[in-house]
């Protein structure tokens, strides 16, 4: 098929032609980009899609909003595949409780919707002093994220009803006092017991495999010694280093980018600015305003006939709280740290010099300019290696670009070789044995990007595979493309008995010392039930859920869960590969939860009860609303895999 394709280019750009145009002449341009936005169904609720747009945008705004909240957050945690099916998870069940909500015909008062927005500690920020809402500052905020105030309104109210689905459920979970107390009860109940344990270790010493022995259990666990697909590669990367080693770098280049960008080479200039703010909002009266612009007019008249009481006058009017105190002084800045207004005012006055009235979205300022800093000009020699760093760096960027090209083409146009574009392009062809088609860390001595997803599915595709052609130019990492070629190829097999010898014989060795551990146990757990009197045990020890770091969890459940009607009880553990105990309980210790103050522990119990009352009520949702995610879980084929 890629050799037809490679011989016969003119056809299939025609054949292709008459496939495309006739969709466009029938939809038009803007039919066919809405059917390709489309995009494919990977969920649906209640017969309503959701398709893989709603869920890339979905994950998006869900990574915007975590990188809002915490700056700090490595955004890359969130590409993985689990990440984003939780997205997928996450807006499926907001499709399945807005059809919840509409089904059942809930409703949200405006003065529920008042109390929510209310709650909310942004909105809440915009309060004035006597309790109202700054609304041009709430429109503001809707506008920056492409909302009105009645879109947002609309949304929360959807939300909101969203919330009463589950909220009726979950604040009614059957949480009552006598089920709290029994639980915590049972949790803090302690015992005293005597335990024996019976280890694999202690076993591996009685028994001995046969040559027998170990071929049937080769035999019986062929899955376990399989060598999985692998290949042994030869590879060409271009890479930025490559592309950098074939640039040359005039004089003349050099020097004409040092006098066009003078200016930031040499760093720009920035003012002393000192100023007296009247503020003035949005939402205010014209009336206001002007009595505001009267009142800074009059302190500008007062300025023009004594300049020098400029610092006094900025700490007894200026409304600015960051520099009232200084009388007025901003430091040093640079443009572009001001709003528009105020900084071509401040870089145009000469030094010493006062302005007249400037109106900003703050109000209105006095400004005075009582410093400048002219940036020094810096010689062309003494900024050559910042230049040609520079220079270098968008001729690489450039030269990149062109040479991908020609590396892309070359390794299609002739499969069966790397040699001609290695040769052309000035690469090395490096070797590479046992690239396995799962990814993998990356072993020592090994690229970082072997691991890549995408060079392995081309690495093995059929095409290479069958036929040893060269794979197509595979993004690796920016501004980093390889191309590979297979010289052997080793299918999944049985590794040779010979070769596992070693393996076998350890798997077989832990298999049964566990096996006569356990038997070794029920064993001993039958003699000492029938003869008390012949048990060697330890001493006692406490037992409990609260402390279970020195003992297994399965040991710690089977002992409190034993009937103690009659003690000593006796009780055996199969722990599988840790072995197997032998317990003698002696005495059951009563929680104190009766009697000590537990309010936190079954206010949480309470909160876990309604949680798993709320996810009950959910699945019983999704199956009425016939909710289905067709995307597989990544979480399952991880599983799958070990």
């Amino acid at each position: 098929m890629f050799d037809f394709v490679r011989q016969h280019t003119k056809i299939m750009q025609f054949l292709l032609f008459l496939l495309i145009f006739p969709s466009f002449v029938l939809f038009g341009i803007d039919g066919y980009n809405r059917f390709l936005d489309q995009g494919e169904t990977v969920a649906s609720v209640d017969g309503q899609k959701i398709n893989q747009p709603e869920w890339d945008n979905a994950h998006k705004n869900e990574v915007d909003r975590m990188r809002a909240s915490m700056p700090n957050v490595d955004v890359k945690m969130f590409d993985s595949p689990m990440a984003k099916y939780a997205t997928l998870e996450k807006l499926l069940k907001q499709k399945v409780l807005s059809v919840a909500s509409e089904r059942l015909n809930l409703q949200v008062s405006d003065q529920r919707l008042a109390s929510a927005l209310a709650a909310d500690p942004t909105i809440a920020s915009f309060k004035r002093v006597d309790g109202t809402l700054d609304m041009g500052r709430y429109q503001e905020l809707l506008a920056s994220q492409g909302m009105s105030p009645e879109q947002f309104e609309s949304r929360m109210r959807v939300d909101l009803a969203m919330q009463q689905v589950l909220l009726g459920v979950g604040s009614t979970g059957n949480s009552n006092h006598a089920m709290l107390e029994t639980a915590l009860n049972a949790y803090y109940e302690k015992r005293e017991a005597q335990v024996v344990k019976f280890t694999p270790a202690d076993q591996i010493a009685k028994i001995k495999a046969t040559p027998e022995d170990l071929q049937a259990y080769y035999k019986a666990h062929s899955a376990l010694f399989q060598s999985p697909e692998q290949a042994s590669i030869e590879y060409v990367v271009l890479d930025m280093p490559a592309a950098l080693r074939s640039i040359t770098l005039a004089e003349s280049d050099l020097k004409t980018y040092y006098e066009q960008n003078q200016a930031k080479l040499s760093g720009q200039e920035t003012r002393r600015v000192s100023h007296i703010l009247f503020t003035t909002a949005k939402d205010q009266s014209i009336a206001d305003k002007e009595k505001i612009k009267k009142k800074a007019q009059e302190v500008l008249e007062e300025l023009k006939k004594s300049p020098d009481k400029f610092a006094a006058l900025a700490k007894q009017y200026s409304q600015d709280p960051g520099s009232a105190n200084k009388g007025g002084d901003l430091d040093f800045f640079g443009r572009g740290a001001m709003v528009k207004p105020f900084e071509d005012v401040a870089f145009t006055l000469p030094k010493g010099q006062m302005s007249d009235l400037v109106e900003t979205d703050f109000g209105y300022h006095i400004i005075k300019v009582t410093d400048i800093k002219t940036p020094k000009t810096v010689s062309f020699e003494a900024s050559r290696v910042e230049i040609e760093a520079e220079v270098k760096r968008q001729e690489g960027q450039k030269k990149f670009a062109e040479l991908a090209e020609t590396f892309t083409n070359l390794v299609y146009e002739q499969p069966d070789s790397l040699k001609p574009a290695a040769d052309k392009l000035k690469l090395d062809i490096v070797s590479l044995s046992d690239v396995k088609r799962e990814p993998s860390p990356a072993a020592t001595g090994q690229p970082t990007w072997i691991k890549n997803p995408k060079f392995l599915s081309a690495v093995f595709a059929s095409d290479a595979v069958e036929k040893k052609h060269n794979t197509q130019a595979v993004e690796v990492a920016p501004n980093t493309l390889v191309a590979a070629r297979i010289r052997v190829y080793q299918t999944a097999r049985t590794r040779d008995f010979e070769a596992v010898k070693a393996q076998v014989e350890q798997l077989w060795k832990k298999e049964k010392s566990e096996q006569l551990a356990k038997q070794t146990g029920e064993q001993k757990l039958k003699d000492w039930r029938e003869k008390p009197e012949t048990a060697s045990l330890p001493a006692a020890v406490t037992l409990s859920r609260e402390k279970t770091k020195d003992w297994p969890s399965k040991l710690i459940e089977a002992v409190l869960r034993a009937p103690t009607q009659n003690l000593p009880a006796w009780v055996g553990v199969d722990l599988g590969a840790e072995g197997y105990s032998v317990v003698k309980i002696l005495k059951v210790d009563p929680s104190d939860a009766m009697a000590t103050d537990r309010i936190r522990e079954k206010a949480q119990l309470g909160a876990w009860l309604s949680d798993a009352e709320s996810a009950a009520y959910y699945d019983y949702l999704k199956d009425r609303f016939k909710a289905t995610i067709k995307t597989p879980n990544p979480l399952e084929a991880l599983v799958t895999q070990k």
